[in-house]
C-alpha cells in the first residue's frame, strides 16, 4: 500500500470519530434536566431558553448532522474540515487584533510606534501572528487571494497610520462584520450542494439496492466506513480521556489494587452508551485478534500467515460481550454495579481466547511430535505455549474462586478454564507420546491403543467435570432456592455438555470395537504369501512383516486397516464393504492366485490404486472418528513417505481428524444467562 492510501485510510476513520463523539455527547445529554437547571438558576429570563421544544428539536437536528457527517463521502469529509480549520484561523485572527486594541487602549499611546519600545513589541507581535494566520487561510483554502482573509489588519494599518485609538475600536469592528459577511456569503454560495449530495447518494443508493440489494448496500458502507476501527478507535479515544481526567485530578500515587480498580471503573464509565459499547466490542475484538496473531505467529513464524485460519478472527469474544451486556442491561447499571459485571465478562472472554488459542495450538503441537523437525526451537515454543494453556487457565479459576464463594454459577463460569487445561494435558501427553515414539526409531505396535486410552482418560474428566457441575447444580436446585433460569441451565448443560459427551464417547467405542472385531475376522497373510506378495501397504507405504488379507484379496497392516476402518467400512483400494464374518480355524490363508499380482518396485506403488485411498477420503465421516487419531503414524516415524503423501505432518490427518468438540454452543448458551447472578 502505498503511503498516500495509508493517509487517506488513516484520514477516513480519523475525521469520522468526532461524529460518534458528538453522538456519544448527545445521548447522554439529558434535556429535560438541563431546562430543570436553567429555570431555576438566573439565565430562566433570557429569551434563549424560553424555548424548550426548539431546544429539543435542535437535539435531534444534532443527531441527524452527526450520522451526515458519519456517512459524508471522504473527499467532501476533508474540504468541511479544511472549512471549519479556516473558520477557526480567521476566529483567531480577529481574537489577535480584539487583543491588541485593547493593549493599545489601556496604555493610551497614540504617538508613532517607533518612539516608544513596548508599543513597538505589541505591534510586531499582532503582526506576526496576524500574518501568519492569513498565510494558513491562504495555504488550506489553495487560494492566492490572500486579501480575503485580511480582514483583521485593518486595525493594525490604522494603528500604524496614527488614527485615533477611539476611532480604531470602530474599524476592529467593522473588519469582524466584514469577515462574517464573507462567511455568509460563502455559505449561500454553497447552500445547494448539501441538497445535491444527498439527491446523488440517494441515487447511488437506490441503484445498488435495485441491482445488488440491502445486503450488498450494508456490506459496502460497512467497508467503506471501516466501522470496526472507526469504533474501536472512538473507545480508544474515549478510554484516553477518562484515563487522563482521573490522573489530572489525583496528586497522590495510587496503588497496584487502586490501579485495577481504575482499569474496570475507566472500562464501565466508557461503555454507558450503545456507541461506547460497541466501541468496547471491537476493542475486544481486535485485541483477541492481535493475541490469536501472536500465538500463530509464536508457533509458526511467518509461515503463520500463508495459511490463515478464517476461522480465528476474534468475533467470537467481541459477539460474546455484546450478548451478556445486551441480555444483562450492562449500559443501564451505576459505574460500580458495572465494573462488578465487567470483571466478569472479561474473565469469560479471556477463557474465550485461551480456548480459541488451544484450538490454534492442538493441530500444530500434534503435526510438530508426529514430524521429523528436529528443531529444537520449534518444540520449546510449542511446549511452552502448551505449558502456559495449561497453567494460566487453571490460575484464573483459583483467582476468581478467592474473589466469589462457591456456587452453581461460578462452577460454570470456571469450568470452561478447567476443561481448557484438561485438553491441554491431552495435548501434552500424546505430544510426549509421538517424540517417545521417534526416539525410539522404530514403531510402537500399540501407539494407536495407547494414544487411544490417554484421550478416553482425559475426555472421562472433562466429562465428570460436567457430571459435577450438574450435580451441583441440581442440589442447589433442590436443597436451596428454585427459579425458572437455574432450572433451564441445568437442563441446557445436562443436554450439551453431559448428554452428547456420552453419546460421542459411547459411539466412538462402538465403531472401535467394531473395528476390532472385524480385524480379528480376517484371515492373516502367512511369511509365504508376503514373500509372494512383495509390496508395501497401500496406506502407510511401508514394507509388511505381518499383515491381514481382505475379502477381496488385499493386503494391509491390520492397525493400519484398523484406523481406516474406524472412517468407513470399505477396502481402501477397491471400496468394496468389508463385512465382520466368521472364518474357519484354518482359513488363514487365500489361494495364491487370487492374491494381486506383487509390484516389484515399491517405490512405485501409490502412482495406481492408492491414490484411490486418498480420494475416498472425502467420504469421512469425522464426527465419530476417535480424536487425534491419524492414519499413517508408522511413516511418520520411519521417514517413507510414498508418492502420494505429502511430507508435511498436517496432511497425516491430525488437523482433520482432531474431534474436539468446539464449546461456542454451549458457551452461548451458558453464557447468556451466567451474569443474571449480578442482578
Amino acid at each position: 500500500m502505498a503511503l498516500k492510501d495509508k493517509l487517506e485510510a488513516v484520514l477516513n476513520v480519523g475525521l469520522r470519530v468526532p461524529s460518534i463523539m458528538l453522538l456519544e455527547i448527545l445521548y447522554r445529554w439529558d434535556v429535560s434536566s438541563f431546562f430543570q437547571k436553567i429555570q431555576r438558576s438566573s439565565l430562566n429570563n433570557n429569551p434563549l431558553f424560553q424555548y424548550k421544544y426548539l431546544a429539543l428539536y435542535l437535539h435531534y437536528v444534532g443527531y441527524i448532522l452527526s450520522l451526515v457527517l458519519l456517512t459524508l463521502p471522504r473527499q467532501h469529509l476533508v474540504k468541511l474540515y479544511l472549512y471549519v480549520l479556516t473558520a477557526l484561523l480567521l476566529f483567531a485572527g480577529h481574537q489577535v487584533s480584539r487583543d491588541y486594541v485593547r493593549s493599545e487602549l489601556d496604555s493610551g499611546y497614540e504617538e508613532p510606534l517607533y518612539l516608544e519600545p513596548l508599543s513597538m513589541n505589541r505591534f510586531s507581535t499582532a503582526l506576526i501572528a496576524q500574518l501568519v494566520v492569513c498565510t494558513l487561510c491562504s495555504c488550506v483554502m489553495q487560494t492566492k487571494r490572500i486579501w480575503l482573509f485580511s480582514a483583521h489588519l485593518l486595525p493594525l494599518v490604522a494603528r500604524l497610520c496614527l488614527v485615533p485609538l477611539e476611532t480604531i475600536v470602530f474599524i476592529n469592528r467593522f473588519a469582524m462584520i466584514f469577515t462574517g459577511l464573507e462567511v455568509i456569503y460563502f455559505l449561500a454560495s454553497n447552500l445547494l450542494v448539501p441538497y445535491n449530495l444527498a439527491k446523488t447518494a440517494y441515487r447511488e443508493l437506490v441503484q445498488v439496492v435495485e441491482v445488488y440489494g440491502l445486503l450488498a448496500l450494508g456490506m459496502s458502507l460497512w467497508n467503506q466506513l471501516v466501522l470496526p476501527v472507526l469504533f474501536m478507535c472512538f473507545w480508544l479515544v474515549l478510554f484516553a480521556l477518562q484515563i487522563y481526567s482521573y490522573f489530572s485530578s489525583r496528586d497522590q500515587p495510587t496503588s497496584r489494587e487502586r490501579l485495577l480498580f481504575l482499569f474496570l471503573t475507566s472500562i464501565a464509565e466508557c461503555c454507558s452508551t450503545p456507541y461506547s459499547l460497541l466501541g468496547l466490542v471491537f476493542t475486544v475484538s481486535f485485541v483477541a485478534l492481535g493475541v490469536l496473531t501472536l500465538c500463530k505467529f509464536y508457533l509458526q513464524g511467518y509461515r503463520a500467515f500463508m495459511n490463515d485460519n478464517t476461522m480465528h478472527r476474534g468475533m467470537t469474544e467481541g459477539i460474546t460481550l455484546l450478548i451478556l451486556a445486551v441480555q444483562t442491561g450492562l449500559i443501564e447499571l451505576q459505574v460500580i454495579h458495572r465494573a462488578f459485571l465487567l470483571s466478569i465478562i472479561l474473565f469469560i472472554v479471556v477463557a474465550s481466547i485461551l480456548q480459541s488459542m488451544l484450538e490454534i495450538a492442538d493441530p500444530i503441537v500434534l503435526a510438530l511430535g508426529a514430524s521429523r523437525d528436529k528443531s529444537l526451537w520449534k518444540h520449546f515454543r510449542a511446549v511452552t505455549l502448551c505449558l502456559f494453556l495449561l497453567i494460566f487457565p487453571a490460575y484464573m479459576a483459583y483467582m476468581i474462586c478467592q474473589f466469589f464463594l462457591m456456587d452453581f454459577w461460578l462452577l460454570i463460569i470456571i469450568s470452561s478454564s478447567i476443561l481448557t487445561s484438561l485438553q491441554v494435558l491431552g495435548t501434552l501427553l500424546i505430544y510426549i507420546l509421538f517424540m517417545v515414539e521417534e526416539v525410539r526409531k522404530e514403531p510402537v505396535q500399540n501407539m494407536d491403543d495407547v494414544i487411544y486410552y490417554v484421550n478416553g482418560t482425559y475426555r472421562l474428566l472433562e466429562f465428570l467435570v460436567a457430571l459435577v457441575v450438574v450435580a451441583y447444580g441440581v442440589s442447589e436446585t433442590v436443597f436451596g432456592e428454585w427459579t425458572v433460569m437455574g432450572s433451564t441451565i441445568i437442563f441446557i448443560h445436562s443436554y450439551y455438555n453431559v448428554w452428547l459427551r456420552a453419546q460421542l464417547g459411547w459411539q466412538s467405542f462402538l465403531l472401535r470395537r467394531e473395528a476390532v472385531n472385524k480385524i480379528k475376522s480376517l484371515p492373516t497373510a502367512s511369511d509365504l504369501q508376503l514373500k509372494k506378495y512383495n509390496d508395501i501397504c497401500a496406506i502407510c507405504y511401508q514394507d509388511m512383516k505381518s499383515a491381514v488379507i481382505t475379502p477381496c484379496s488385499h493386503f494391509f497392516h491390520a492397525g493400519c486397516l484398523k484406523k481406516w476402518l474406524y472412517v468407513q467400512e470399505t477396502c481402501p483400494l477397491c471400496h468394496k464393504q468389508l463385512k465382520s464374518q466368521s472364518q474357519p480355524a484354518n482359513a488363514t490363508a487365500v489361494p495364491a492366485q487370487d492374491i494381486l499380482p506383487a509390484n516389484p518396485n515399491p517405490a512405485e506403488a501409490g502412482q495406481g490404486e492408492p491414490v484411490a485411498v486418498a480420494a475416498e477420503g472425502d467420504k469421512t465421516v469425522t464426527q465419530n472418528f476417535p480424536s487425534r487419531c491419524k492414519l499413517g503414524p508408522i511413516s511418520s516415524v520411519s521417514g517413507r513417505t510414498g508418492p502420494g503423501l505429502n511430507s508435511q505432518p498436517k496432511d497425516f490427518g491430525v488437523e482433520t481428524l482432531n474431534t474436539r468438540p468446539l464449546s461456542l454452543t454451549t458457551a452461548a448458551l451458558k453464557l447468556s444467562c451466567i451474569l443474571l447472578y449480578i442482578h
